[in-house]
């Protein structure tokens, strides 16, 4: 019997000790629950705060393009040939007329002393017809007057019928010796002309193996290296004007309507994404792509960075609209609630959800229309894993 009693008090004594240990669980969840259930709903909540103020906004329509030249040419001969030497590299600044690239003229000089030989031989020729004209001229005179003696003689009978008519003749072929002299001059004046267009033609090409610039402007590129030989078309160097750089903006077709010419705009280089460069609307495009549905907006940049390259990646952000007394809320106060738009004001320590009314908008902020004035305190909190919600309790550092 006393082995059954104290088996039995063992049994009673651990179920005990099992039952305490589950009432301690079950008061330490309890209390741990209460504990998470208070600081979730009842303990202030640290937060971060911000002062409504008035200020400037700035709605702007962004996108992204590359840097060109309006004016761009690519740098070729007019005729084949060797080159010689290629004068300027790219970065070179070059004024209209500056020579840029030599080609070899040894033929063509050659070309020309031989047309020009030319020209000076059909110009004696000339000068030759030309005194023979003015003998077949003289030759004819005489004759002429000697036939004028002759009819006075046959009128008087002095002469016989046969005399009169070989001076006819020869008063005939002394006309033919002034027409032939005459057509001579003609035909050689023609060949004149001739071999100075022939000359004027060596003398163009000979001038084409010196490719000069066009315009003032920079080299941005050479392709080209000397003893190349190039024939008409090939690109030696790109040269662009620097009168006039803009970026060419894909942007998206539903900002349409709301761009125009002459809008100021800002641009910032990947090259230098801490500073922006000012810059103006000179021309939109007039046909969109059918694909990405954006077209393009050409943007003048008015001033460059110290380096720069003509296709480098840039985006320009045009001022559409301007406000410069609004109420002006940073977009990261603001809060989606999917139905609208509003944020957490701090009233005496409770954090309440207010709608806004939403006017023009930017990269950064907002014009708050309807909702909010000057002086109040909106909220968000601290942990961007715990959401406020309206009456939570707040606590601004």
């Amino acid at each position: 019997n006393d082995s059954y009693k104290y088996e039995r008090m063992n049994i009673d004594w651990n179920s005990m000790k099992r039952w305490s240990w589950r009432l301690l669980k079950v008061i330490v969840g309890l209390v741990i629950g209460g504990g998470l259930l208070y600081w979730m709903n009842f303990a202030p909540l640290p937060v971060v705060s911000h002062t409504v103020e008035r200020g400037t906004i700035v709605a702007e329509v962004m996108g992204t393009g590359t840097l060109e030249a309006r004016v761009q040419m690519t740098v070729s001969p007019k005729i084949s040939g060797r080159m010689v030497d290629v004068l300027v590299d790219q970065g070179a600044r070059v004024a209209a007329g500056d020579l840029l690239v030599l080609l070899d003229d040894a033929e063509l000089q050659q070309q020309v002393k031989i047309a020009q030989a030319n020209v000076d031989a059909a110009s004696a020729g000339i000068v030759r017809l030309l005194t023979d004209k003015r003998r077949a001229e003289a030759v004819y005179e005489q004759t002429r007057k000697s036939d004028e003696r002759t009819q006075v003689l046959l009128k008087q009978n002095a002469i016989s019928p046969e005399e009169a008519d070989k001076s006819v003749g020869a008063l005939a072929v002394a006309e033919a010796g002034v027409a032939r002299a005459e057509a001579a001059i003609a035909e050689a004046q023609k060949e004149l002309v001739a071999a100075e267009k022939t000359l004027e033609y060596h003398r163009a090409r000979l001038h084409d193996t010196k490719v000069v610039a066009p315009f003032d402007g920079l080299i941005v590129k050479r392709r080209r290296e000397p003893g190349d030989v190039v024939v008409p078309g090939s690109s030696i160097l790109t040269l662009i004007s620097t009168d006039e750089l803009w970026i060419s903006a894909w942007i998206d077709e539903t900002q349409m309507a709301r761009l125009r010419t002459d809008q100021p705009a800002r641009v910032i280089f990947r090259s230098q994404a801490d500073r922006s460069y000012p810059g103006t609307v000179i021309r939109l495009g007039r046909e969109a792509d059918r694909e990405t549905r954006e077209f393009i907006v050409d943007v003048r940049v008015l001033e460059l960075p110290e380096n720069w390259a003509v296709g480098q990646r840039a985006e320009t952000y045009i001022e559409t609209e301007r406000s410069a007394d609004s109420i002006v809320l940073p977009v990261r106060w603001l809060v989606d609630r999917g139905d609208a738009l509003g944020v957490f004001l701090n009233i005496d320590g409770q954090a309440v959800w207010r709608p806004l009314k939403i006017g023009m908008r930017s990269r950064e902020a907002v014009e708050v229309l309807e909702g909010l004035e000057v002086g109040d305190v909106v909220v968000t909190s601290k942990d961007a894993m715990t959401a406020l919600k309206d009456g939570r309790r707040v606590a601004s550092p």
